[in-house]
């Protein structure tokens, strides 16, 4: 496969000369940008459900459990079927995967969106919350299956060389998306209603069906056997065998769930914990020239969709330029740098955890952006590095199955705040960050000096 992929014409590493070049080296490829342009629309829909679901499920409940019960219903058939999603990249074209994928995706929107109208899920009685939970499994069912291919592809399409920045870039367009969609969806919802940010994204999914569909075929590993049980088998083999694969996942994996139940908690922090003291920002339509254009903001903060949108969309800000710093970066020090980015990530997410004001917390979402961005950015190229191309569609499924197991423990943190409070149950958790990164860089030698 790499000896195929050095031969494309278009996939010859030519490496720009200029910091800017480098960034957006991978945008040079017309597959490329096809492919992130589908993937754009993709995690647009994506952050804004975030905003959506959550908010929804919490204003439906005002339970802090039942924001750890919403995750783990999308997490658990994406933890028990992403090994199955992984099999399925290494066999099949991807394409179609992500095809039936983002279009499963649309239907899902689509029906809750209807059951909205229909008044199925309902504020005012209290009703849907069901609806919802079904809604989220049929999403993780789908998001376990396409995952590893969404994630396989990409050295298909851009080869081994500009892998680094592919990803990056990647996760610079999650990230602008990080930065408009939750702000959008947090707006929608004051001014239109909860059902409007559902038909938006409907529409989102749609688009990026199509152009997917005009991805050409990539290459496609045939493996020799026909039991898909052996494949998993030997893919398993294959991490065990690996040390530095292996240490990866390990680290990925306590990354991932001591610092991901934040973003299930956050309706609660918005509407419990960092509130807003009514008058507080009743200054702002007194700014000279533009106080008259932010004049509903004051009553807008009011509103903790807005509030929770604006905390989202803010971590983006943060997240963008985590992300385009790593597209810029040469293929160097880049383990250090991910183990560091754990211990900046610990450092944010503890202070955020503990303060009650919004103006604070505000400005800390950037510091939890930038770490969660490089971390995420990093460990996935990393991984994607130093694995062999046939093995790559099963090793990225428990990468992603990963992101599964952190739905345990944000049902865990989401039934301890509700004895301890939800600032120290998220805390405990954030605080533990720190001495695990700074563990693996005294103790990790192998991890600390990949390139």
């Amino acid at each position: 496969m790499r000896e195929q992929l050095q031969q494309i014409p278009d996939l010859i590493p030519v490496e720009p000369t200029s910091r800017i070049g480098r960034m957006f080296d991978s945008l040079r490829l017309p597959t490329f940008r096809l492919f992130w342009g589908a993937m754009m629309t993709q995690q647009g829909a994506m952050n804004m459900q975030m905003v959506a679901r959550a908010w929804l499920i919490y204003e439906l409940t005002n339970a802090y459990t039942m924001l750890g019960v919403m995750a783990l219903a999308n997490a658990l058939p994406m933890l028990f079927l992403s090994l199955f999603g992984g099999v399925l990249a290494d066999r099949v074209q991807k394409k179609g995967v992500l095809v039936k994928g983002q279009a499963a995706s649309a239907l899902v929107a689509a029906a809750i969106a209807a059951a909205i109208i229909a008044d199925v899920i309902s504020l005012d009685k209290g009703t849907g919350a069901g609806f919802l939970i079904g809604a989220s499994i049929v999403q993780g069912i789908v998001m376990g299956l396409m995952m590893p291919s969404r994630q396989a592809i990409i050295p298909e399409i851009v080869g081994v060389s500009r892998l680094t920045n592919a990803i990056a870039l990647n996760a610079a367009g999650m990230n602008i998306n990080r930065l408009l969609a939750p702000g959008l969806s947090g707006l929608l919802i004051a001014l239109l209603g909860i059902q409007t940010v559902y038909i938006a994204m409907t529409i989102l999914y749609v688009i990026g069906v199509l152009m997917v569909l005009r991805l050409p075929p990539t290459g496609t590993i045939a493996l020799g056997r026909p039991n898909a049980l052996a494949d998993l088998r030997e893919g398993l083999d294959y991490i065990r065998n690996n040390s530095i694969i292996m240490a990866l996942l390990i680290l990925t994996l306590l990354g991932v769930v001591l610092s991901m139940p934040y973003m299930h908690l956050m309706p609660a922090f918005a509407k419990d914990v960092q509130v807003i003291q009514p008058g507080s920002y009743q200054w702002i339509p007194s700014i000279p020239i533009i106080g008259g254009l932010l004049k509903s903001v004051p009553d807008l903060l009011m509103e903790s969709s807005f509030r929770l949108g604006a905390l989202l969309s803010v971590s983006g800000v943060g997240a963008l330029i985590g992300s385009l710093w790593i597209a810029a970066m040469r293929d160097k020090n880049r383990g250090s740098l991910y183990i560091w980015s754990i211990v900046f990530l610990g450092i944010s997410l503890s202070l955020f955890a503990f303060t009650s004001s919004f103006a604070f917390a505000f400005l800390l979402m950037i510091g939890v952006g930038l770490g969660q961005s490089v971390r995420m950015a990093l460990s996935m190229t990393l991984v994607q590095a130093y694995v062999d191309d046939e093995h790559r569609g099963r090793v990225m499924s428990i990468y992603m199955m990963e992101f599964g197991l952190s739905s345990f423990t944000t049902f865990a943190v989401a039934s301890l705040a509700n004895f301890i409070g939800v600032q120290w149950a998220l805390g405990i958790c954030a605080v533990l960050l720190i001495p695990l990164g700074l563990l693996y860089l005294a103790f990790n030698r192998n991890l600390r000096r990949l390139q």
